[in-house]
Order: C-alpha cells, then structure tokens, then sequence
C-alpha cells in the first residue's frame, strides 16, 4: 500500500502535463475556450462618416484686452517685445510717479528698445488708465 499512493498520484499527474496541466487550469478560470487562446477579438473601429470634414485648429488663448485709448499701440508693440501685457493688467493701480519709474527702469535697467517720444506716449498711457484713480475695475 506504501507504494501504491505515489504511484497512483504520478498516474494521475501524466495525463494533466500531457494535456496541459496546470496552465491549463488557470486559462480556463475566465470565460475561455480552447481554441480562443492567443486571438485577440474585439469590435472594430467606428466607421467615419465619409460626407463629414474634421479638422483641429489652434487652442485659443485669450490675453488681457488693455484699456482703448492713446497710447494702446505703442504700450501693445513695444511692451510685448519683453512681457505680455498680462504683466500690465495683472498689477495693482500704481500711482502716476510709479508707471513713470517702471518705464525708465524697463528703457535703462533692462535696455528696452523704446525711443524717448514714444516713452513719454507710454508713460501717459498708463498713467490714464493703470493708476488707483482712473483704473476701471
């Protein structure tokens, strides 16, 4: 009897290897047959409408609109050589002296390529519009 169990369990073993054994377990543990092993099925692509045009176009970005008036072309040409005039919109009302400081320094310190006339058409700019007392909220 000793030798019978090892036996009988190697006999049993034979037939599962052969057949595919314990792979063959674990492939069948889904919804699996046989003969689906290895292909891949699923729905074909959705059929496009041959009478249709697709087309992509650029992403939109939308910049501060600056406030009309004299001065707008000067502050939207040369300002923007550096900065967007995001940088513009986005302070807080600066005080007259302050817009006038903010333009030399951008002329001097930074080098900004702005003749002096059109400094002054900038400076007068902002003052008229991006100062606590004529900003529009």
């Amino acid at each position: 009897m000793k030798g019978t169990l090892p036996a009988l369990f190697l006999a049993l073993s034979v037939p599962l290897v052969a057949a595919g054994g314990l792979g063959d377990a674990v492939l069948r543990n889904g919804n699996y047959r046989q003969a689906d092993i290895g292909n891949i099925q699923q729905t074909g692509p959705a059929e496009l409408s041959t009478d249709s045009t697709y087309q992509v176009s650029a992403y939109p970005t939308f910049g501060p609109e600056l406030a009309a008036g004299d001065g707008k072309q000067e502050v939207e040409s040369y300002c923007a050589l550096c900065h967007s005039p995001r940088y513009i919109t986005m302070q807080p009302p600066l005080p007259a002296a302050t817009w006038e400081a903010e333009v030399a320094k951008m002329n001097k310190a930074y080098g900004a390529p702005i003749p002096d006339g059109v400094s002054q058409k900038i400076v007068q700019y902002l003052q008229t519009h991006y100062t606590p007392e004529t900003r529009k909220r």
